[in-house]
């Protein structure tokens, strides 16, 4: 037997478990059924929100970051008044 044939063995009999044992698959029961006004619910509230607050936070700073670059390249790429030529290539 191949290896592929055996993966393909193995992943259909592990479907097979979890189809005719089904209530092991379940949510934990912190996520499945219980209470929502419980200590336990609104602890995991108070760690989603603050997770979501890091992370607009840290996204806002990247983004900020890059209006900095795009402002500061803005500001030096100032170009030539037209009719004159840059120092760097007139003659002497």
């Amino acid at each position: 037997m191949t290896g592929r044939k055996r993966m393909k063995l193995f992943s259909a009999m592990a479907a097979a478990a979890l189809v005719f044992h089904a209530e092991s698959v379940f949510a934990c029961a912190a996520c499945y059924g219980g209470k929502t006004d419980s200590p336990l619910a609104a602890g995991m509230n108070w760690g989603i929100f603050s997770l979501m607050a890091v992370v607009v936070c840290v996204l806002g700073g990247i983004a900020t970051f890059f209006v900095f670059l795009a402002k500061k390249a803005a500001m030096t790429a100032t170009p030539a008044p037209q009719g004159e030529m840059p120092d760097s290539t007139q003659k002497a």
